[in-house]
């Protein structure tokens, strides 16, 4: 039997020191952590975060997600006054057609209604706000002398802008911008204007139980089409929301996913079984394809989608390839590894009947691999849906193009709401139908094997 003592080489004192060691490395680690996220603190300016970020930017863009404006503008040059939805010639008014909260008087008058009591007056060149608890803001555009404003009091507050060329005056009803060009007021309210029905649409303002009672009505309400089929029909043609392209583009975005998932799939499995080390005994053939597989997912789909775009040109197609190209490296690296885990027994047991070589690979290989070949091919679908519509955005097609297009233009945010809610409702449905198909298909496999 031996006896450690403390004088022994190679015992208390190796131990002592490993447990210095140890407890050194339990401190440093962490240091080194809490370091770096100091270094981030400052080196990012999160101190500087809450002086730059602008919090009325924030609420106006929240409050056009989920409402919209309503423009009553009076053009300063040739005179006359138009009202229209988000601005939009899609959206104008026809001629003695107005919101209930506008009074025109005349051609080049008008009286606005705003909330709490606000009212704007537009007169010709002058313009006058009553401001409940401020006063009556007074202004008056020239072609001279710009715009000449007139204020309650001396102090302008902080909810004017005011130049001698442009005045905004933004308060809690609305919106008021004056410049030499126009003069125009927003108002703010709920909703998604004009989503179903257009303003020439003979249903718009209709409840939907009188649109129920049209639809089962007799008489007709545009001469020759039945009222469900006017109805449907200007829902589709909607030229305000489109919800015809829309729904275009959403097929557009899944087709893209789907195309480049299955085709890299197809792809993949033939290359795996060159790259699966028990069915390709070549090296440096395995080698090589191995390699493909690693440049081919080494480089990210948008990058690909980038240079497909040069060569192709953009296209929902181009988006299809990128997504075949990344994705064949990755099923190539999943399926060879799974082709190397396979049970050599089944595939010996139909050898045993004298088939052929493919006929083993058909009933003794691809059984084997087929729950992790659904369960991968499903899931990547699921994801590339997602991805398809920052690859739509890049390429020109599906879904993700017009969420880019409606925030590029920075004024009708409530589109990118619904272009939102479009997307993770189609990702939604994609989930819940690869799972519905993994379960349908992998434990139908199961129990058949």
């Amino acid at each position: 039997m031996t006896t450690l003592t403390q004088d022994a080489p190679g015992t208390v004192p190796d131990m002592m020191r490993h447990f210095r060691r140890k407890k050194v490395q339990a401190f440093s680690v962490p240091a080194v952590i809490l370091a770096y996220f100091v270094y981030v603190f400052f080196a990012f300016d999160i101190p500087g975060l809450a002086d730059r970020a602008r919090l009325d930017n924030a609420r106006i863009l929240v409050a056009d997600s989920y409402s919209h404006k309503t423009h009553i503008t009076r053009d300063n040059r040739t005179g006359g006054i138009t009202m229209a939805v988000e601005g939009e010639n899609k959206g104008t008014y026809p001629e003695g057609m107005s919101p209930d909260w506008v009074s025109k008087q005349g051609e080049d008058r008008a009286v606005v209604t705003l909330e709490d009591g606000h009212e704007v007056v537009i007169d010709g060149p002058t313009m006058r706000y009553d401001v409940p608890g401020y006063g009556v803001i007074a202004a008056e555009v020239s072609r001279r002398e710009g715009v000449q404003l007139d204020l309650p009091e001396a102090r302008v507050p902080d909810w004017i802008s005011a130049t001698s060329s442009r005045v905004d005056i933004t308060t809690e009803a609305g919106r008021v911008t004056l410049t030499k060009a126009r003069t125009e007021v927003m108002r703010y309210q709920f909703g998604w204007e004009l989503f179903w029905f257009t303003l020439d649409s003979p249903f718009y303002g209709k409840s939907f139980f009188e649109l129920a009672g049209l639809a089962f009505s007799g008489e007709r309400v545009v001469e020759g089409r039945s009222n469900i089929a006017a109805i449907a029909h200007d829902i589709w043609n909607n030229r305000m929301w489109q919800h015809k392209d829309v729904m275009w583009a959403v097929f557009e975005t899944i087709l893209m996913a789907f195309l480049g998932t299955m085709g890299a799939a197809m792809l993949a499995l033939p290359l795996a079984f060159v790259a699966a080390r028990n069915f390709n005994r070549l090296m440096p053939v395995r080698f090589a394809v191995r390699r493909f597989f690693d440049f081919v997912r080494g480089v990210d789909a948008l990058i690909w989608t980038i240079i497909l775009a040069r060569a192709f040109g953009p296209g929902p197609l181009t988006g299809s390839l990128a997504i075949l190209l990344t994705d064949s490296g990755t099923f190539g690296k999943l399926f060879s590894e799974a082709l190397e885990n396979v049970d050599n027994k089944q595939i010996e047991g139909v050898q045993s009947t004298g088939a052929r070589p493919l006929q083993r690979y058909r009933f003794g290989v691809i059984p084997q691999i087929t729950p992790v070949l659904l369960s991968q091919l499903l899931y990547y679908l699921e994801s590339n849906t997602r991805s398809a519509t920052i690859i739509g955005a890049i390429t020109g097609g599906g879904i993700g193009l017009m969420l880019t297009q409606a925030i590029i233009t920075q004024k009708d945010w409530e589109e990118v709401s619904y272009y939102i809610v479009l997307i993770i409702l189609m990702v939604m449905l994609m989930d819940t139908v690869s799972g519905w198909l993994r379960r349908k298909l992998i434990q139908s496999d199961a129990g058949g094997v």
